[in-house]
């Protein structure tokens, strides 16, 4: 089943006094634009889950969809 991006971007956080401010992946310190960086190189979404076993796949969808939304800003 798909989530909607509004259910995805609940899944990252914005928090000054986490990683400076940086868009996160929620309880976790990973920064969705790693997580982009990663895919706009190629990766596919199992090889960024095989590096980051801690993630879900959508956490990996959340980061697209915060991408999507700051574009449209």
């Amino acid at each position: 089943m798909n989530k909607s991006p509004s259910t995805l971007l609940c899944r990252i956080a914005v928090d000054p006094s986490i990683c400076h401010g940086r868009p996160c992946i929620r309880r976790h310190r990973i920064w969705v634009s790693l997580i982009l960086d990663l895919l706009a190189d190629g990766n596919s979404v199992e090889e960024v889950l095989a590096e980051y076993p801690q993630l879900a796949a959508d956490d990996v969808r959340a980061c697209l969809a915060y991408g999507a939304e700051m574009s449209r800003a």
